[in-house]
């Protein structure tokens, strides 16, 4: 399923925005002097624009309250960890069906301190009951759509212990001061725009089945009216008790049992024709709940240390492995031609190799450090040549045992993702970097709301292989017990020569996330785009598919002519991700940097603006 485009700039309650703001008061870290007092809040959010510079900090997001909320907490005295999770809240306000504290998430985190990169993995997980024949009844696999809109489908939310995780580890505010703004937002709301409105619509066949999704997202029976005020005061209710008890009560508890109840026993509309499955998730499965602290993924690209997300997500090792093909051409020299062919095969033969290695590395025996090694991209870059395509789907190297142009055996399948996802980018005064993605899976997740919390459930378990498409050959992202399904979320921070942050970037869109920011990072890096301008360029995706996706910028350019001379076949899509980052300057100035048009357009936002020195 597409996600519709994100709603476009709205005006928030001033009041209740100002309101919320002064509620924060975050402390610097101890090696700094305290913050003055603050300064009066901001009397209107900004309005929405996709690139800012300055000092002090920078945030970027879809969304202009969210990155207004991040970036007041950065005005008060907060680092980047504190500027994330507040605006990762605002987010489950004004985005709710792209993110929210039904569903998980991937932290990258950038330590100016240490000049360290850590990660969390927020990932959902599977119930403890779960086995490889989860979404298969009678030895076939169920119908997707079936999977989608279920019980079955939801995984252990991972976004509150992501937050509880992040801030005990590197904040230096409390929960409860972060979730305030958020909180009033929910319970103040925001302008429901044309955007909102068509994003309920695409969802109110689902919606109206479940009581409480349509009591919240569809009043009396309707879709909100462009120009309301959409007001959400069972998420305020949740996020105040997530303040004054911790994330533990999500895990724990009477909200716990709320999800629970509503994944095993989902709350149909009694006149509904939908079939819809229980799902086998208990309270034992939340509270057992953790976060896993890991090492980043990290290779070396024209002289820069890019770090990624490791397994189990796909992004950092299918990220890494592409540049690492890319990097024995000269692609600042390339013409667009050139520079798109060995893009498309690059992405390609990521993705042939992450369809049979990447799965959870809790049950799986992922070769994270062979798939990121230059000796192995070295043996699949010598696949490509200039004068033809390769053909999809290709089959899969070894990266125990690299074989130069080796064909390989047989191929495994690029499993659907959810487009609905989030990602947030945060920089601080004292140099920290947060690079965030978050998701609850499809658009409007399972479509399940949990009655009297006001949040959608995820659908990330869909994420798995619903069967193993060649019984004969291993499929890593087979349900388990406990298990992440794999994910292509990619935040990603890439530091200069001497571990000094220079760029931080990721991007929504399901399997295309991967090409999105391998795309971007190439753009700017390799061709010389500004950080705006190589997020808005039109993008192709190819994912070991027989076709490659382009963008109509692309799409209807005589590019796709001379690149279909080569071989290679095409599919229009009219948008793909929808990228946000930070990048530092020499200067010390921060420029935050986000989608021109894509999903209505993004926020950028820094904290004092200057456009000199």
């Amino acid at each position: 399923m597409r996600r519709p485009a994100a709603r476009t700039a709205r005006n928030v309650s001033v009041v209740a925005l100002a309101a919320a703001m002064l509620s924060i008061g975050a402390a610097a870290p101890p090696t700094e002097t305290p913050a003055k007092a603050p300064a009066k809040a901001p009397e209107k959010t900004p309005a929405k624009t996709p690139v800012a510079v300055g000092y002090g900090g920078a945030v970027s997001s879809v969304d202009k309250d969210a990155s207004a909320v991040g970036i007041e907490v950065l005005r008060r005295g907060g680092n980047a960890v504190d500027a994330a999770v507040a605006t990762a809240a605002a987010l489950g306000v004004t985005e709710p069906y792209s993110a929210g504290i039904g569903g998980g998430g991937y932290f990258v985190y950038y330590d100016a301190r240490s000049r360290s990169v850590h990660t969390i993995d927020g990932r959902e997980t599977a119930p403890r009951s779960a086995d490889a024949t989860l979404f298969q009844e009678d030895g076939k696999p169920i119908p997707f759509a079936e999977g989608v809109t279920s019980g079955l489908s939801v995984g252990t939310p991972g976004t509150p212990a992501t937050w509880e995780r992040a801030l005990d580890s590197w904040g230096s505010t409390s929960l409860r001061q972060l979730l305030k703004p958020a909180e009033r937002l929910a319970k103040d709301g925001f302008t429901v725009d044309e955007t909102f409105r068509s994003q309920t619509a695409s969802n109110q066949a689902r919606f109206a089945d479940f009581p409480a999704s349509a009591e919240l997202f569809l009043p009396g029976g309707e879709l909100p009216v462009t120009g309301s005020v959409f007001k959400n005061p069972d998420l305020a209710r949740t996020y105040a008790e997530l303040g004054r008890h911790g994330t533990g009560a999500l895990y724990r508890g009477d909200l716990a049992r709320d999800i629970v109840r509503t994944v095993r026993t989902p709350p149909v509309d009694p006149d509904a024709t939908r079939k819809v499955r229980a799902g086998d998730l208990t309270t034992g499965d939340l509270a057992a709940y953790r976060t896993k602290r890991q090492a980043p993924t990290k290779i070396s690209y024209r002289g820069l240390d890019v770090y990624g997300m490791a397994p189990s997500s796909s992004g950092g090792t299918s990220v890494g492995e592409a540049l690492n093909i890319l990097e024995s051409t000269d692609l600042a020299r390339a013409t667009q031609k050139q520079y798109l062919h060995r893009f498309i095969e690059a992405s390609r033969i990521a993705f042939a190799d992450r369809g049979r290695w990447v799965g959870d590395p809790a049950f799986e025996d992922v070769p994270t450090k062979g798939l990121l090694s230059q000796r192995f991209a070295d043996s699949r870059e010598c696949l490509i040549k200039d004068d033809v395509a390769l053909t999809s789907p290709l089959a899969p190297g070894d990266p125990a045992n690299p074989v130069d142009c080796a064909p390989g055996g047989t191929a495994a399948p690029t499993t659907y993702e959810g487009e609905s996802t989030t990602h947030l980018t945060t920089a601080d005064k004292w140099g920290n970097v947060v690079a965030y993605t978050l998701t609850i899976e499809s658009t409007g997740g399972s479509g399940i709301t949990v009655p009297g919390r006001g949040f959608l459930l995820n659908n990330e378990l869909t994420d798995f292989s619903f069967a193993a498409a060649n019984p004969a050959v291993h499929d890593p992202n087979l349900p388990g017990p406990g298990k992440r399904p794999r994910s292509s979320m990619s935040p990603t921070i890439v530091l200069d020569g001497r571990d000094r942050p220079l760029l931080a970037l990721g991007s929504p869109g399901g399997a295309t996330i991967i090409t999105t920011v391998i795309q971007t990072l190439t753009g700017h890096l390799d061709r010389g785009l500004p950080l705006v301008d190589a997020i808005a360029a039109p993008r192709a995706s190819q994912r070991n598919s027989a076709t490659t996706e382009l963008e109509p910028g692309l799409y209807d350019s005589a590019l796709r002519g001379q690149l279909e001379a080569l071989g290679h076949g095409f599919t229009r899509n009219p948008e793909i991700g929808a990228a946000t980052g930070v990048q530092r300057l020499p200067d010390g100035r921060w420029v935050a940097a986000a989608e021109k048009d894509r999903r209505g357009g993004g926020s950028a936002m820094v904290v004092h603006p200057a456009d000199r020195p």
